[in-house]
């Protein structure tokens, strides 16, 4: 019996392996979320040096530029120690250490243990609407790249070209066969999904002179459209916005928050598309047969 097989088999061991996969994913989404914006950053200085003519640091070569990854080993922000690997069990190390650095005593961030175990529930979850087959792991990659994103728009607000695009074409790429949606539906949608978002962006640049969101929107919601095909666009939209516009007049009315202070619209997009994965076809369903239109 081969170890899909065993995972089909029996599920409670399968959504035990989800679940312990997400957690050690997670630990990996934290590293990703703090490193890539700062590499980004970096990119960004070097471009602005040489474009005034001074000369910029010659780029490390590495696989992929991937090497910021994994290079410098993870260390106490306060007083340099390197995390050992006992120190870097996901959301157990934490609690263990109680939340304290082992060698300066200082406190370490929450969000590392959040982060960790968010990648691990979610994960878990979708365990349970996926059997152990491709289109789990195409779900849980979604998944992931979803946290990732959320958690820099958050610190940034920005949507990286480096995790939207590859989330586009792997959607694309998953329908070749028909995982989630075909093949027609998921290029319109991924063309309907960009061309949207765009279209409200100039609109309402033209009407208030704002940006109301950034490009990277854009691409997110056309990802959900190559995943999911156009059927599912306006219910993600429409959830994203809801969630946004509860969430914000929360923020404004409980903590007294700037209106004018903008607010990332990236996290709302992937909590929508998210659902949208699990529940969409059920929820669309659900809406078409009580308007009787189905």
């Amino acid at each position: 019996m081969s170890v899909f097989e065993f995972l089909e088999a029996s599920p409670l061991a399968f959504w035990v392996t989800a679940a312990l996969l997400g957690l050690i994913v997670g630990s990996f989404l934290n590293v990703l979320s703090l490193r890539l914006p700062a590499k980004m950053d970096a990119e960004w200085r070097a471009m602005c040096e040489e474009l005034a003519g001074k000369e910029p640091e010659p780029p490390v070569k590495s696989w992929f530029g991937m090497r910021y990854l994994i290079e410098p080993p993870s260390t106490c922000r306060q007083c340099g120690h390197r995390i050992r690997a006992w120190e870097n069990i996901p959301v157990l190390s934490y609690l263990f250490l109680r939340g304290r650095c082992s060698a300066c005593g200082s406190a370490i961030g929450v969000r590392y243990p959040v982060v960790e175990a968010v990648s691990g529930l979610m994960t878990l979850v979708v365990a349970t609407q996926f059997a152990p087959d491709a289109a789990f792991l195409g779900a849980a990659v979604f998944t992931w790249t979803l946290i990732a994103l959320s958690v820099i728009d958050i610190d940034h607000q920005q949507l990286p070209d480096q995790l939207t695009l590859p989330l586009l074409w792997l959607g694309l790429l998953f329908n070749l066969n028909g995982v989630y949606t075909d093949l027609a539906s998921a290029v319109v949608g991924a063309v309907a999904g960009y061309a949207f978002l765009w279209l409200v962006f100039h609109v309402f640049n033209l009407l208030t002179g704002k940006e109301g969101m950034g490009y990277g929107d854009f691409k997110l919601f056309a990802a959900f459209g190559a995943w999911f095909g156009w059927q599912l666009l306006p219910q993600i939209l429409l959830v994203a916005s809801l969630v946004g516009a509860v969430v914000g007049i929360g923020l404004i009315v409980l903590r007294g928050r700037d209106r004018q202070l903008p607010i990332p619209f990236g996290p709302y997009l992937a909590l929508a598309g998210w659902i949208a994965l699990l529940w969409g076809e059920r929820i669309n369903d659900a809406y078409l047969r009580a308007s009787g239109l189905s």
